[in-house]
């Protein structure tokens, strides 16, 4: 197969040439660098050589050995690899090895060849002969880690485990789990150095923003038994496994966590990232959804700030505006849905359609508050009408122009005293969950008693089920109400109501039952 031939050869076809430790990679985006294209090989072993052909959108990389280039190219076989966020294609060259000694321009490839080999040579080395001198890393090892996510605001499901943990080598096996009220997962790598790398990097990191915080830690286990290929558990090895009964069934302590399970399926198109050419079942978000989420962690020292952002994804892709549709325009108003999403996020602008009333769009302080807003609202009952909630096309909420007719509908939130999320760290973080029956009431006065509370919410319409006051601080209680939809409608009411002296009643929703 003559060399002119590659281009013509485009995805689902690998070229039949034999394995080499050569490798050529297509569909290169022009502004990539040099260490994003080695970055590609490092997880399978050490990069020997790198020839760039900007002009053609092409790259050869030339790995240690050809077990290594095999293992690479089996890999991402099943999972294309992504860089900057384009499909880049790879497969065997007609070249045995690369001589790239008299070629003009060769300069930064060595260096960058040199940067990597120092950065994994520090104490890390990559060959997987590493000895307790050289980092801690005891022989024998497991290359099985344990993850626990903590503060789970959003499903992490297992396709964006292995998309993280494919960053550092070729991912065989995972389970996930929940145990202790806390999701966890088994991860097996090939190789003990590969856990060893990740569990460096990506302990203690946040998967999305703020929250989805990595707890990584070696199992005691040498190797994973997996006997089902589904969204709980694969084995890449075996794509033959049945895939069990069906969807196995969300534990019920997850299935809070997840809010309605399917709501947050793949909201934008492509949002899938690699995930279909493994056939996976997409629950929930994927990497690609998310701004400020793990990035490639292999090399861009920027991105292990504690903070990692997806690579070349302008923060644009993903809007902080929703769009609410099939509102009941007779009772709904700005403010009251400003309370009422402000549970989720910090509302800033919220305008209902002068046209159409039944809608209405809602600005966010950002994409990740918007994302859990329409986790928990899309699909709930408002005033007699299910809403739903989706990410609006709009970057921002306009505001009327002077003289311009507006009825009122388009309120700018922006400075307002109510936002709960304005802190950062604050409890309010930490006490978010999906509307329930039973609201939380705090800031309540001292002298306040159950049934001044209790005909509170009756006198407004609500038909009160139970009341406590907690034992140890008497400035909260629990109120249980007829239904979810009576406890949306009685947040937005009651949410910010002046008790006297000098306390406004914060009301939330409860995890708790009375």
């Amino acid at each position: 197969m003559a060399n002119g031939t590659d281009d013509k050869k485009y995805k689902g076809e690998r070229s039949p040439c034999d394995p080499s430790r050569v490798l050529h990679i297509r569909r290169v985006p022009i502004e990539v660098s040099e260490a994003e294209v080695i970055s590609l090989g490092v997880p399978f072993g050490k990069v020997t050589n790198l020839l760039m052909l900007k002009g053609k959108n092409q790259a050869f990389i030339e790995m240690a050995s050809e077990e290594a280039a095999i293992t690479m190219v089996n890999y991402y076989t099943t999972a294309t690899p992504h860089v900057r966020n384009q499909p880049v294609y790879i497969q065997y060259s007609n070249h045995r090895e690369l001589k790239t000694d008299n070629l003009p321009n060769q300069g930064r490839a060595q260096a960058a060849l040199q940067a990597v080999s120092a950065m994994h040579s520090g104490n890390m080395t990559l060959s997987g002969t590493a000895t307790a001198s050289d980092g801690g890393m005891m022989p024998g090892q497991s290359p099985v880690l344990r993850l626990i996510v903590e503060n789970l605001y959003y499903p992490v499901s297992l396709e964006v485990l292995h998309q993280i943990f494919s960053k550092f080598g070729t991912v065989l096996k995972i389970i996930t789990f929940t145990k202790n009220n806390q999701f966890q997962a088994l991860l097996q790598y090939a190789d003990p150095m590969n856990a060893h790398h990740a569990k460096m990097a990506l302990d203690g990191q946040n998967i999305y923003n703020g929250c989805c915080t990595l707890r990584v830690e070696f199992s005691k286990l040498t190797s994973l038994n997996v006997k089902y290929n589904n969204d709980k558990s694969r084995d890449f090895t075996r794509l033959d496994l049945p895939s069990g009964d069906g969807q196995p069934t969300l534990d019920p302590s997850m299935q809070t966590a997840f809010g309605a399970p399917g709501i947050i399926s793949s909201p934008y198109p492509g949002a899938a990232g690699f995930a279909p050419a493994i056939g996976f079942h997409q629950a929930g978000l994927s990497m690609q959804t998310m701004p400020g989420a793990l990035g490639p962690l292999t090399i861009p020292s920027s991105a292990m700030t504690g903070r990692m952002t997806i690579h070349g994804m302008a923060p644009t892709t993903i809007h902080s505006v929703l769009l609410v549709s099939n509102l009941n325009p007779d009772s709904i108003t700005p403010h009251g849905l400003f309370i009422l999403f402000g549970v989720y996020g910090d509302v800033h602008r919220v305008k209902i359609l002068f046209n159409k009333k039944e809608n209405a769009l809602i600005q966010m302080a950002d994409a990740t508050q918007a994302q859990l807003a329409m986790s928990h609202l899309n699909g709930q009952r408002l005033y007699g009408k299910v809403i739903r909630v989706t990410i609006s096309k709009h970057q921002t909420v306009q505001l009327p122009r002077e003289g311009q007719e507006d009825q009122g509908l388009t309120k700018d939130f922006s400075g307002s005293p109510l936002h709960r999320f304005k802190k950062p760290g604050s409890k309010n973080f930490q006490n978010i969950f999906p509307p329930s029956a039973t609201l939380h009431l705090s800031n309540i006065p001292p002298s306040t008693t159950d049934d001044f509370l209790k005909d509170l919410f009756a006198s407004s319409g609500y038909t009160v089920k139970a009341f406590k006051f907690f034992q140890k601080d008497r400035k909260m209680a629990l109120i249980q109400l007829g239904s979810v939809e009576e406890a949306i409608q009685a947040l937005i009411d009651l949410h910010n109501h002046d008790l006297g002296e000098n306390h406004h009643l914060r009301v939330s929703f409860s995890k708790s039952t009375i």
